[in-house]
């Protein structure tokens, strides 16, 4: 079934593997499984696997989590004669994966989809009308005997070791099993609004993404947006944790990253009520639009479904708000109400934009960031949907200058930038251009090859597209190796190195190069550098949260931290902006041993810090 390079090198992290089926009478069942302990227990994961909506797909992928175990399945939907069917199969084949710092259920999808061709084969071929028999399974069990849990340590399969680590391993398989390698592809389909969703991910909320299938690209969102924090959240292995590490007074509350749920359904509503009590957070993704009724589950509420061809915005997000008590017990507590990315965020969108920027020319051509185009509409200017989203353009605009204009002249330039790009002057700039589109050449998420799962960049002549106007990007591999390590901490200021001066040029390019591997390079450069600055953007807020911290050190529930807005300034955020209160906020918690933050916010400090006193 497969070669002995890839038996070889196969995980061997698996506890579970099962076969789940849709039936016209008993609906979602698990008809097939085999698992490595008779005490791992799999009611309901058949749900989480055939979530609605699936249907109306041919194939696609599903990631998920069963008590705390990460799992992923491959959907299909096979053509049948059998009576109540009405004329389909809807079966999914998982994997559960053993419990372990840094699951990565990515890297048997490739293996699991060649199973399931031929499972699928035999059974289609020889039973079409019948359940499998025993033998027919003996592929799946072959699978699940060569990847299954043999050790302790998983050999080493759940070890987090640095991204640097960790993306270099990617370079051995295709870079589209690796949900980080698409970070780049999600900062220009989402835009400014992605430093909403970096915020509530820091600061451990919940956050649920609503979307039509097909599922995989949400999924992958949920597993890209834990990586934005990871570095933060977690600590490196003991025994590949060589370098020094700079002591840190802030420390989170909880010693794993935020937790991916994956695929949920309304029957998970339990579930969900139990992990937002443990104060870890949580990212899920869901296809059943009741939970848009239900906001008093989730924190943060992101509507895919939104940005699709014939909407072309950018995906919606939405909070959950608390209702005031009314006196009705039957009345909604929560509600939810539209938000858009801060003033504040304008800095560090400028940076991942600048970043983003050196491929800029292969965007425009990236199946992901896109609707696919013919090679005749290249170069031509997409037709406008309205009038309107072109007046909503200029209002954006005019805001981002405001704020641009606010951040630079007013407030001056912060000494704490994370970026030396066109030297520090330029940091409060604002730029107007990018991908911020409202026409029919927006982005949206699709199915494989049109989603954001990437690939190689097709020309019209139907070869893997070249980067010419790269050729400085490309040759700036020797100087990046970047791990969390390499930060320090000095005077309570971060001093980080920025991603411009690790995306350093080694002064020649090496010739002879594969074009695929060079894209994979560029790709894998593009993926830290973002890395890289989410982590020093983090590293600078918690400095500047422990200076605010009581000279002895002690941290508790009790202890309640008052910041005027010009101390808000200091972490370069807006003293009038709400959210960023709550941001702070939910640092505080997390970092500072529960402790209590509270903005004074009286006429006095507002004027002074209008009018620029004290």
């Amino acid at each position: 079934m497969s070669s002995p390079e890839l038996k070889e090198k196969a995980p061997q992290d698996i506890v579970a593997i099962f076969h789940a089926s849709f039936h016209p009478t008993r609906g979602n069942v698990i008809d097939w499984f085999l698992k490595a302990s008779n005490d791992l227990n799999l009611d309901h994961v058949e749900f989480s696997v055939l979530p609605s909506g699936l249907h109306l797909m041919e194939q696609d992928v599903v990631y998920f989590t069963k008590d705390g175990q990460h799992g992923v399945c491959v959907f299909k939907r096979r053509k049948t004669t059998e009576e109540g069917h009405r004329g389909f199969h809807l079966t999914s084949l998982g994997i559960l994966l053993a419990k372990s710092r840094r699951p990565r259920p990515w890297r048997h999808v490739a293996a699991l989809k060649e199973l399931a061709k031929n499972l699928y084969a035999r059974f289609d071929s020889t039973i079409a009308l019948l359940l499998p028999l025993e033998k027919d399974w003996e592929p799946a069990r072959m699978f699940f005997e060569e990847r299954k849990v043999r050790r302790a340590d998983l050999g080493g399969a759940g070890d987090w070791n640095g991204w640097s680590h960790e993306l270099e391993e990617a370079k051995s398989s295709p870079p589209s099993l690796s949900p980080t390698m698409h970070l780049s592809h999600l900062l220009r389909i989402l835009g400014p609004s992605f430093m909403t969703l970096y915020k509530h991910v820091i600061g451990r909320r919940r956050i649920l993404i609503f979307t039509l299938p097909p599922v995989e690209p949400a999924c992958i969102l949920c597993y890209v947006a834990a990586d934005m924090c990871f570095e933060h959240q977690v600590e490196l292995s003991t025994q590949h944790n060589t370098t020094a590490v700079p002591h840190r007074r802030l420390k989170g509350r909880t010693k794993e990253g935020i937790s991916v749920l994956g695929m949920v359904t309304l029957s998970d509503l339990d579930r969900l009520r139990v992990e937002g009590q443990t104060g870890r957070g949580w990212i899920a993704c869901t296809t059943d639009a009741l939970f848009l009724e239900k906001p008093e589950y989730y924190d943060l509420l992101i509507d895919l479904t939104t940005s699709t061809p014939n909407k072309a915005t950018r995906p919606t997000f939405y909070t959950s708000k608390l209702v005031p008590n009314t006196g009705n017990p039957r009345g909604a507590t929560h509600r939810i109400s539209n938000i858009r990315f801060a003033w504040s965020d304008v800095k560090l969108w400028n940076e991942l934009e600048r970043i983003l920027g050196l491929d800029c020319d292969n965007t425009g051509r990236h199946s992901c960031c896109g609707p696919p185009s013919h090679p005749e509409n290249y170069g031509k200017t997409p037709k406008l949907l309205s009038s309107w989203p072109d007046a909503w353009r200029v209002y954006e605009d005019v805001c981002i200058i405001c704020a641009g204009l606010w951040m630079g002249s007013w407030r001056g330039n912060s000494t704490m930038s994370y970026s030396t790009a066109d030297g520090p002057e330029n940091w409060g700039a604002v730029r107007l251009e990018g991908d911020d589109d409202f026409t029919i050449g927006g982005v949206y998420i699709r199915n494989r090859g049109m989603g954001i799962e990437g690939g190689p960049n097709v020309t019209s002549s139907g070869g893997i597209a070249s980067s010419t106007s790269l050729g400085r990007s490309t040759k700036r591999s020797s100087a990046m190796s970047w791990t969390s390590s390499k930060g320090t901490v000095s005077n309570g200021k971060a001093r980080m190195a920025s991603s411009s001066s690790a995306l350093a040029s080694d002064g020649a390019g090496a010739s002879g190069i594969d074009e695929e591997a060079e894209r994979q390079d560029r790709q894998l450069l593009m993926t830290l550098a973002l890395l890289q600055t989410f982590h020093a953007h983090t590293t600078f807020h918690l400095s500047v949260l422990e200076s605010f911290i009581p000279s002895d050190g002690t941290m508790s529930p009790e202890t309640v931290i008052s910041l005027a807005p010009k101390d808000i300034l200091m972490f370069e955020l807006g003293p009038l902006s709400g959210n960023d209160a709550r941001y702070l906020e939910w640092l505080t918690y997390e970092y500072a041993n529960g402790s209590q933050l509270v903005v004074k916010r009286g006429w006095r400090d507002l004027l002074n810090i209008i009018f620029g006193y004290g």
